[in-house]
């Protein structure tokens, strides 16, 4: 598939993996048009007053020549580096990714793709603004914004107003006053719990699991000075301590060879649910927890929420709530992804909804390549966070620039 006219690569997304690409495409001189809102994400789907689970050492978006890091944002943004022991605020993260962008990717068009279709030299792209044009490979990093999972049967309520994925608000403030059902055991749950009850919320976490689990805190600032015997028993990995992360986040790509029931679980199952260890005090003791409580039904009664939940050992109790947060996560599904016209989508083998990648992150559509939260079912956990931008950066701009030849 090519042509004199069509552009070499079009990379869609403007978060880490999306900057990430564009930055190792800029470096090796492949010709690319870049398109999204930076870090868009980030600033309409996290909420205000959220930390990273990502320590600082691992939320580094990937460059070139390893010079745009987080700590050296912080250097040029005048203030001192903090180690592992201080969390990264995401309103740091996201004018970190902003200056990542003006200072790797400064040809970032900021324009929102509408359809992507194949055509004979490639991939016909319409963009928002109404151009079209043709380009022979595309990147697709579009991040999370259409895979939040909501349980089926709380779907009726949401178009109602009353249930909500976590990630529809940036300001949890607005439950003010309000009892807040929180559905969930992970990270989001429970952020979300300490963040609804520090705006004067009253939350409730609603978990399947026995017990909350969280993370323990790093020993030492940096993960090199940890004591020799304790970095041998559980070596360190920007996924945390332990053979199994160090396992996950060295060898992405020999994950890919697991078999698909086992790689995804592992991608359901390795860090999570469980909360940062900064989290505990946040919500033990002031959040109510309703642990080993299932949902049984929910339904509007008089304006607010009736929950029925299953209890640990049978029952049933009753909770009732202005609103239900379901913390459920993500679920990648391409036919929730619009832009992609509906041949293109036809083409597209699967695992589950995902799609199903070769080594170097290319779909079975010819040019075609994912990357991000679309890529872990092939490649594992490392690619849910941004410690993955260096390892799928690397693989798609060395595919991509030896097709461009």
């Amino acid at each position: 598939m090519s042509g004199p006219d069509a552009v070499p690569v079009t990379v869609v997304g403007a978060g880490p993996y999306g900057l990430a690409t564009a930055a190792h495409l800029r470096a090796r001189r492949v010709q690319a048009r870049v398109f999204g809102e930076p870090m868009e994400s980030w600033q309409d789907r996290m909420p205000t007053g959220m930390y990273l689970k990502s320590t600082p050492s691992a939320s580094s978006i990937s460059d070139p020549g390893a010079v745009y890091g987080l700590d050296d944002f912080r250097t040029v943004d005048g203030r001192v580096s903090g180690g592992d022991l201080y969390p990264v605020p995401v309103a740091e993260f996201i004018r970190y990714g902003r200056w990542f962008q003006q200072e790797c990717v400064p040809d970032l068009e900021r324009t929102a793709v509408q359809r992507i279709d194949s055509c004979r030299t490639g991939f016909r792209i319409t963009l928002a603004d109404g151009e079209e044009f043709t380009s022979r490979q595309v990147v697709l990093a579009t991040g999370l914004g259409a895979y939040p999972h909501l349980p089926g049967q709380l779907a009726p309520l949401a178009g109602a107003g009353l249930v909500s994925h976590s990630s529809d608000h940036h300001d949890l403030g607005r439950f003010a006053g309000q009892r807040v059902a929180v559905l969930g055991a992970g990270q989001s749950a429970l952020e979300s719990a300490a963040l609804l009850h520090e705006a004067g919320a009253d939350p409730v976490v609603v978990a399947r699991a026995g017990r909350l689990l969280f993370g323990s805190p790093p020993g030492t600032d940096r993960s090199a000075d940890r004591p020799v015997p304790g970095r041998m028993a559980k070596p360190g990995s920007p996924l945390g301590p332990g053979w199994s992360l160090f396992a996950f986040s060295r060898a992405p790509a020999a994950f890919r060879h697991l078999p698909d029931r086992t790689r995804l679980h592992l991608v359901h199952t390795v860090l999570g649910p469980s909360g940062a260890w900064w989290l505990r005090d946040r919500v033990e003791g002031r959040v109510r927890l309703l642990t080993g409580h299932s949902l049984r039904s929910a339904e509007e009664s008089a304006g607010r929420l009736r929950l029925a939940l299953h209890r640990p050992g049978g029952g049933t109790e009753l909770l009732e709530a202005d609103h239900l947060l379901a913390a459920t996560g993500y679920r990648v599904d391409l036919d929730r992804l619009p832009l992609l016209g509906p041949e293109l989508r036809r083409g597209l083998r699967r695992i589950e909804g995902a799609p199903r990648l070769d080594a170097n992150f290319e779909s079975s559509v010819p040019g075609l390549y994912f990357t991000g939260l679309a890529a872990a079912a092939t490649f594992g956990p490392l690619l849910r966070f941004v410690c993955g931008t260096g390892f799928a950066a690397r693989r798609i701009c060395a595919a991509v620039a030896g097709a461009d030849r």
